[in-house]
């Protein structure tokens, strides 16, 4: 059983039993439950369908599985480094090409071997490509729990204690946080009254869910949703690589941004041409993309390759239009926390944002316009956005009441940390 998972995935680049889900994630795994890529061939769907039995005694044994029909065609020597990111090219030798190069050796005799050189150069080669390739197992599905704004595990939900403001790569401010990384920054105080906090936004929604839900009456449809959606930026994908990296997400704008596990945090325009960084919650730092510093080059490959595998591999999560930047401050992702049943994401627009696992549900509290907002993301992946007074009005329905209370709860228990 243990050697077919790891050919699985290397035959079909994610492993077999893998959902967004652990629970569904385990129970594929007790039911084996998967599926065959149509593109793989007969002989290997017979190898991985013969070992991945629920019975031990129906699966194929090591004798069986090394006789197979799968080991008997052409198997290279080795493989070029290339193949870390693509498929290599599995051509049999050509016979005479090797009898000419015996012929050559007996003849002129070996070039003077420059093997360890070559070695040293596909090691160097290997460990370029695969350095910071995005890892597709079940550690990113595992949930954490959260003390006083920070996990458990290494990683990092801080709140902000002020929220960033855009700056335009005009403006001549050049202070640097540190000796050796420069751009233009602003502090989020500077511009703004108020300086939104991650705290600032549990204890608004608190107080406006607890009046909602305390004189709401009972109802078994929603009210009328309203005919067009507002303008504002949700989460429409995200990952969890916090076991190594940072939390990553892309955003309706099609910016991409990604806290990562030191508190950081790197925004990737939507356009691609600006990076926006936060070393701390209240300094902001904009560069070109053409001009990152050479220190800030490690994360940036990382919020690429976060940017490359949400875009390969996972679906938008609803049918809310991606609107573009509107010139916007660019958002600030200010904490995250992750339970067993969803994940809440707060920003420094004042946006709320809990995804539900288990049936891919969402519920999205924004004030686009010191109204606020609920937008409840089904099943089905079609949204409806609510004014949150009609709720309190008219009541909801019993689907999306179970939620708010439970983001209610979730959000007490934040505050009270």
């Amino acid at each position: 059983w243990h050697v077919s998972p790891p050919r699985y995935t290397l035959l079909c680049g994610n492993p077999p039993f893998e959902t967004s889900d652990l629970k569904e994630t385990y129970r594929c795994i007790k039911q084996v439950e998967y599926t065959l890529p149509a593109f793989l061939s007969l002989p290997a769907k017979h190898l991985i369908a013969g070992i991945l039995r629920r019975n031990p005694q129906d699966r194929l044994t090591l004798e069986e599985i090394l006789d197979h029909e799968f080991f008997k065609g052409y198997t290279p020597e080795k493989l070029p480094p290339s193949s870390c990111v693509m498929a290599p090219e599995l051509s049999p030798p050509n016979p005479a090409k090797s009898l000419f190069a015996k012929v050559t050796k007996t003849l002129f005799g070996k070039k003077k071997p420059k093997a360890k050189k070559g070695s040293l150069e596909d090691k160097d080669d290997i460990s370029k490509l695969v350095t910071g390739l995005m890892k597709t197992s079940i550690c990113r599905q595992m949930s954490y729990k959260t003390v006083e704004g920070n996990e458990a595990t290494p990683i990092s939900c801080c709140s902000a204690s002020s929220s960033p403001v855009e700056t335009v790569m005009e403006e001549t401010s050049h202070k640097s946080v540190s000796p050796s990384i420069r751009g233009t920054m602003a502090s989020s105080c500077e511009a703004f009254e108020d300086c939104i906090t991650a705290s600032a936004i549990i204890e608004s929604a608190v107080r406006l869910l607890r009046t909602c839900l305390s004189s709401m009456p009972p109802a078994e449809k929603n009210p009328a949703s309203l005919a067009c959606h507002e303008h504002f930026v949700w989460v429409s994908k995200w990952v969890d690589y916090s076991n190594k990296y940072g939390f990553g997400y892309q955003l309706s704008n099609r910016s991409i941004g990604v806290l990562f596990n030191n508190g950081t945090h790197m925004t990737l325009s939507p356009n691609h041409r600006t990076m926006h960084y936060n070393p701390t919650n209240s300094k902001h730092l904009v560069f070109s993309v053409a001009a990152i510093p050479e220190q800030l080059q490690g994360q940036m490959s990382i919020l690429r390759y976060f940017a490359s595998y949400m875009e390969q591999h996972l679906m938008k999560g609803g049918d809310l239009p991606s609107i573009d930047d509107l010139g916007q401050p660019a958002l600030l992702l200010l904490q995250w926390v992750k339970t067993d049943q969803a994940l809440l994401m707060l920003f420094s627009s004042g946006t709320l944002q809990v995804n539900f696992y288990n049936d891919h549900t969402k519920v999205i509290i924004s004030k686009p316009d010191h109204s606020c907002l609920v937008t409840y993301i089904n099943r089905e992946r079609n949204s409806y956005t609510y004014k949150l007074c009609s709720i309190q009005e008219l009541g909801c329905s019993p689907e999306l009441h179970h939620r708010l209370r439970y983001i209610l709860k979730l959000l007490q228990e934040r505050a009270e940390a």
